[in-house]
């Protein structure tokens, strides 16, 4: 056995060998590093320090030491210029602000002036004047200098001289004639009063029938009929209103059916605003027989109202059948208010109610205002305007007369008034736009300011006239203005609606009827693209109502002035009055 060592470098070796007789065994090996000999970079050595200046910091202790003991100066807080209040928000008033060395060198150059924010600069003025440098340079100084210290919450510095000049005495009288036309236009809107007048009798009658049978927890139905215009909404709506602490846990539901895409609709929006929308899971046709179980089962009384409930109309009556059939079933707890501009509907297209005089609902008819009624209702709509009154005593009496007479419908009334009020209003406007606002030259003279003007009778004249005006004949009486194709169309739509008894006809059909009676007179006619397009021009006059669908043929025509009128209009004729005696062909 011998050992044998070796060295290299900063490595010493040991190796442990055995040596016998038929070979050599290694027995073991010794790795030892050799520090004297290891390179420099592997050898542990301090970190080194930075030494600051002892002087440095003896100057920091100094400074401390002074600060302790002197009372603070104003320093400049790192604050934004928002949380800057007062004298210290100087983002807006011109400091000399510390720049980069280039820019320094510019601070004894003459500062650009612009001209203060907010003035416009008036045509062939220049951009500043000797009075508006000496303003310019004088928002320059400081708020000491100028007198002026900005306020808590300011930002610029206030000044005198952007105060609103005080306004004239034409100008202040023009002012109070705006608002006097303006609160004029707001009462005379045709949104539900807060008082109705002229309908005592109607309202007592709905008043006790509600109390009635919510009270007594008794079904039933009331038929509300009368002529647009007549207050039967307004009445209803401000009944429930009135009678809410009375209804108590009475579920009321008000449906208007003009928001329905079909008659059979009316059971799902019932189903959403009684149960809850989507909440009924089953099929569309299912939904009458799930509402009848719900309506026969116990819970608080429903009051349901459906305005406008003529449009309900289907080949069968299903639908309105239904409803009325609703409140006479066994256990029912529905009490059923439908109003609509038919006054036979129940006679007319429900005869079937005739048989089942438990189904046959109350009736009630609004008749139309009369004269002195509108006049009531205009009179007390303006008395909510403080001042002056706007409107002319004979104008309103003129308007009174001419409603009454064609519909007795109040809106309509309103709707002239408010019309003839906005006609006055641009009038002023435009004169006041136009003639230059009058000074006086000495102030001994004062001037006069025009009285209100009131609105007189032809402004409502005027209006009157575009609303019932004779739309069938132009202005200047002339022909050329209404073409034979158009008065054509006219007459093959009133002899349509006439013999069908339906006010909407699809243009497939009026252009069937058309073409026959052209071919009847041996006139030549148009196609059915000129048709919609004659039934266009017919629309613009506002004697048609044109309803376009995704087919030409499909889309859907009908009157929108009186027959009586039309027919009035076309048999001034000959050719016109003879189609109209001869009928369809």
């Amino acid at each position: 056995m011998g050992r044998s060592e070796f060295s290299s470098g900063w490595l010493s070796l040991g190796f442990v060998i055995d040596r016998r007789e038929g070979g050599s065994k290694l027995l073991s090996v010794d790795i030892k590093p050799s520090f004297a000999n290891m390179p420099s970079t592997w050898k542990t050595r301090t970190q080194t320090t930075i030494d600051f200046p002892k002087k440095k910091l003896a100057q920091c202790r100094a400074v401390n030491k002074e600060s302790q003991g002197s009372p603070p100066t104003n320093q400049k807080q790192p604050l934004s210029p928002r949380k800057r209040l007062g004298v210290e928000n100087l983002c807006n008033v011109p400091q000399p602000l510390q720049c980069s060395p280039t820019k320094r060198k510019k601070e004894n150059q003459p500062v650009a002036l612009s001209t203060p924010r907010g003035r416009k600069l008036e045509f062939g003025e220049s951009p500043l004047k000797p009075a508006a440098r000496h303003r310019s340079l004088s928002a320059h100084k400081s708020p000491e200098q100028t007198g002026c210290p900005l306020k808590k919450g300011d930002e610029t510095p206030c000044s005198k001289n952007h105060l609103p000049a005080p306004l004239s005495p034409i100008a202040r009288h023009l002012k109070q004639q705006g608002a006097c036309y303006l609160q004029a236009k707001q009462v005379l809107n045709t949104t539900i009063p807060e008082r109705l007048l002229a309908r005592e009798h109607e309202t007592e009658v709905i008043s006790q029938f509600i109390t009635d049978h919510v009270s007594e927890e008794k079904p039933g139905s009331l038929y509300v009929s009368g002529a647009p215009g007549t207050g039967k909404t307004a009445c209803v709506e401000r009944i429930i209103e009135d009678l809410k602490e009375k209804l108590g846990d009475t579920v009321v539901i008000s449906i208007n059916c003009m928001s329905l895409r079909s008659s059979q609709a009316i059971f799902c929006s019932i189903a959403d605003k009684l149960i809850g929308k989507g909440k009924l899971k089953c099929a569309r046709k299912d939904f009458p027989n799930k509402l009848q179980k719900k309506l026969t089962s116990k819970g608080p009384v429903v009051l349901l109202v459906l305005d406008e409930m003529d449009l309900l109309n289907s080949k069968a009556q299903d639908v309105l059948y239904t409803l009325f059939e609703w409140p006479c079933l066994s256990n029912s707890r529905l009490v059923l208010i439908g109003i609509a501009n038919a006054l036979d509907l129940t006679d007319r297209i429900l005869p079937r109610l005739q048989a089942r005089p438990k189904c046959k609902p109350q009736l009630l008819n609004f008749p139309p205002y009369t004269r002195e009624q509108i006049v009531a209702i205009v009179q007390d709509r303006l008395s909510q305007v403080s001042g002056e009154n706007v409107l002319d005593p004979a104008a309103i009496q003129f308007c009174a007369r001419k409603v009454s007479s064609v519909s007795g419908d109040a809106r309509k009334a309103l709707d002239v008034c408010r019309r003839a009020v906005e006609i006055v209003e641009s009038k002023v406007r435009n004169q006041t736009a136009a003639e230059p606002t009058m000074k006086s030259e000495s102030p001994a003279t004062p001037i006069q300011s025009p009285g209100l003007k009131k609105v007189g009778l032809p402004h409502v004249s005027q209006v009157i006239s575009e609303v019932y005006g004779d739309r069938m004949t132009s202005s200047s009486g002339s022909d050329e203005c209404f073409p034979l194709q158009q008065k054509l169309l006219v007459c093959s739509l009133l002899l349509l609606t006439r013999e069908s008894k339906v006010k909407e006809v699809t243009l497939g059909k009026l252009n069937d009827t058309y073409s026959r009676i052209c071919r009847q007179h041996q006139m030549t006619g148009v196609e059915q693209s000129e048709c919609l397009s004659l039934c266009s021009h017919l629309e613009s006059r506002g004697i048609l109502s044109l309803k376009r669908s995704k087919e030409a043929r499909l889309s859907k025509v009908a009157l929108k002035i009186e027959e009586r009128d039309v027919e009035h209009a076309l048999h001034d004729k000959a050719l016109m009055g003879s189609i109209l005696q001869r009928g369809l062909p």
